[in-house]
C-alpha cells in the first residue's frame, strides 16, 4: 500500500471561482432547507401542535409537551452527527451531504401528511416523534458538512465571509419559515389553520428538497479532503493502515495528528456553540410560544418579529464575516457575547411590556446580536479549530451536543421554569448564562484566523 501513497501536500490547489460559487449555492440551499424545516417545526410546536397532537391537557402542559417533541429531534441529530460525521471524514464530504438532504426533506414532507390526534388518537404524537427523529438524524450532519465544504474551498483571506454564507442559508430558511407562518396566522381563521393550513409549510418543503438534491449532484469533492496526506484513492486510511505504512506514519503531518491529545479544541468549540445555540432556542422558539400562550399576545407578533430580524440578518451576517477576517475571530466573540449578556434583561422587559413595537424591536436586536452574529463567527471558527482528519466529525458533534444541551433542552427548561415561577426572570438568567459560557470559551481559546485547513491536527 505504501507505493500508492503520494507525498503529503501542504496547501490545497485553488479551485475555480465557478466551482466555489456552486459549492456556495449548494451549502446555502442545504442549510436553508435544514433551518426552514426545523423552524417550521419549532413554530408549529409553539403555535398549533399542542392543540393538534396534545389536546387533552392544559395549554401550559400542552406547550411543554410540544416543546419536548421539538427537543427529541436534537437527540437524533447527535446520532446523525456521529454516523454521518465519521462517514464524511472517511469517504468524503460530498456523498454525505447528498444523503442527508434527501433524508431530511422526505421526513419534513411526511410531517405535513400526518393525521392528528383527533383522527388516530395516541398514534398521532407517536408518528410525529418518529418523523421528527428521522428529520433530526439527517440534519445532524447537514450544516456541519456544508460548513466544512465552504471553509475548505474558501481562500484564507476571505474564509470568514465565504463561510458566513452557511449562516445566510440558515437565515434564509428561518425567514422563509417565519414568513410562511406569519402569512398563515394572519390570513387564516383559527379553525382553518388547525384543520388544514398548518400542513402547507411542510408539504412545500418537498419542492426545495428536489432542487437542492439536483444542485448537489454536480458539486465536486472538497479539495482539502482530496489532498489530505492520509487519503488514498478517495478513502481515508485508518490508524492501523497508517501504522502499517511506515513511511507515511513518519511524515510530520500524519505524526502530529496521530499523537495529539484530543479534547481541548472540542471543549472550547462546544463552549463557543453554547451562546448561539441557547439564545436561538429561547428567542426563535420559546419566546414565540410564550408570547402567544402566556402573555396572550397576537400570534403574528412573534413570527413577524423573527421575519424582520431575519431580513436584517442578510446584512448582519456578511458584515460579521468581513469583520472576522479583518480583526480575527476571538475579539468579535468577546464583544458579541458580552453585549448579549448585557441586553438580556432589557430585552425581556421589552418583550413582557405588551407593546407590539417594543416586542418587535427586542426580538430583532436579540436575534441579530445573540444568534445570527455569533452564528456567522461560529461557522468559520469551529472549522478552523479542528484538523482535517476529524474536522467533519468533531464539528458536527460540537454543534449537536451544544444543540441538545442548549437549543433542545433550553425551551423545555424555560417552559418549566416560567410555569413554576410565573415570571420572565428565568429567561433572562438563561440568556446571560449561555452568553457567559461563550465569553469564557473565547477568552481561553486561541486565535485561528487564516489557519491552514489541510493540517490534520487540531489548533489546540
Amino acid at each position: 500500500m505504501t507505493e500508492s501513497i503520494s507525498p503529503p501536500i501542504t496547501k490545497p490547489k485553488a479551485k475555480p471561482t465557478k466551482e466555489l460559487a456552486k459549492v456556495a449555492v449548494s451549502g446555502w440551499l442545504g442549510t436553508a432547507m435544514e433551518f426552514m424545516d426545523f423552524q417550521l417545526y419549532s413554530l408549529a410546536a409553539a403555535i398549533v401542535f399542542n392543540k393538534l397532537f396534545f389536546p387533552d391537557v392544559s395549554p401550559v402542559i400542552g406547550l411543554i409537551a410540544a416543546m419536548a417533541t421539538y427537543g427529541v429531534g436534537y437527540v437524533a441529530r447527535l446520532a446523525g452527527a456521529v454516523y454521518f460525521g465519521r462517514m464524511g471524514d472517511r469517504i468524503g464530504r460530498k456523498k454525505v451531504l447528498f444523503i442527508t438532504i434527501a433524508l431530511m426533506g422526505a421526513s419534513t414532507t411526511l410531517i405535513g401528511a400526518l393525521p392528528t390526534y383527533a383522527m388516530i388518537g395516541i398514534w398521532a404524537p407517536i408518528l410525529l416523534v418518529a418523523l421528527r427523529l428521522a428529520q433530526g438524524f439527517g440534519a445532524g450532519a447537514e450544516i456541519a458538512g456544508a460548513t466544512v465544504m465552504l471553509a475548505e474551498f474558501a481562500p484564507a483571506r476571505r474564509r470568514g465571509l465565504i463561510s458566513s454564507l452557511v449562516c445566510l442559508g440558515t437565515n434564509s430558511g428561518t425567514l422563509a419559515a417565519s414568513a410562511i407562518w406569519a402569512i398563515l396566522v394572519s390570513t387564516l381563521s383559527e379553525e382553518d389553520l388547525l384543520s388544514w393550513g398548518w400542513r402547507i409549510p411542510f408539504l412545500f418543503s418537498f419542492v426545495l428538497m428536489i432542487f437542492a438534491v439536483w444542485v448537489r449532484r454536480s458539486v465536486k469533492e472538497s479539495p482539502v479532503f482530496e489532498e489530505r496526506a492520509d487519503v488514498v484513492d478517495g478513502v481515508a486510511l485508518s490508524k492501523r493502515e497508517i501504522a502499517a505504512a511506515d513511511e507515511l506514519a513518519k511524515t510530520s503531518t500524519i505524526e502530529a495528528a496521530l499523537h495529539q491529545r484530543k479534547g481541548k479544541a472540542f471543549l472550547i468549540a462546544l463552549g463557543l456553540r453554547f451562546g448561539q445555540a441557547g439564545n436561538s432556542g429561547l428567542i426563535q422558539t420559546f419566546i414565540i410560544g410564550y408570547l402567544a400562550t402566556v402573555l396572550l399576545v397576537d400570534k403574528s407578533v412573534g413570527t413577524t418579529a423573527i421575519m424582520y430580524g431575519s431580513l436584517l440578518g442578510f446584512v448582519t451576517i456578511p458584515v460579521m464575516g468581513i469583520l472576522g477576517d479583518r480583526f480575527g475571530r476571538r475579539p468579535l466573540y468577546l464583544a458579541l457575547s458580552s453585549l448579549t449578556a448585557l441586553f438580556a434583561i432589557p430585552m425581556l422587559l421589552m418583550v413582557t411590556s405588551g407593546n407590539t413595537v417594543l416586542i418587535t424591536v427586542a426580538m430583532i436586536i436579540g436575534l441579530n446580536l445573540g444568534v445570527l452574529s455569533l452564528f456567522a463567527m461560529e461557522s468559520v471558527t469551529m472549522a478552523e479549530f479542528f484538523g482535517a482528519r476529524t474536522r467533519f466529525t468533531q464539528l458536527a458533534l460540537a454543534k449537536e451536543i451544544g444543540g441538545i444541551l442548549a437549543t433542545a433542552i433550553g425551551p423545555l427548561l424555560a417552559a418549566t421554569l416560567t410555569a413554576i415561577t410565573g415570571h420572565w426572570w428565568p429567561l433572562a438568567a438563561m440568556l446571560i448564562a449561555y452568553s457567559l459560557i461563550t465569553l469564557v470559551s473565547a477568552a481561553v481559546g486561541p486565535e485561528v484566523r487564516g489557519r491552514d485547513m489541510v493540517r490534520l491536527e487540531d489548533a489546540v
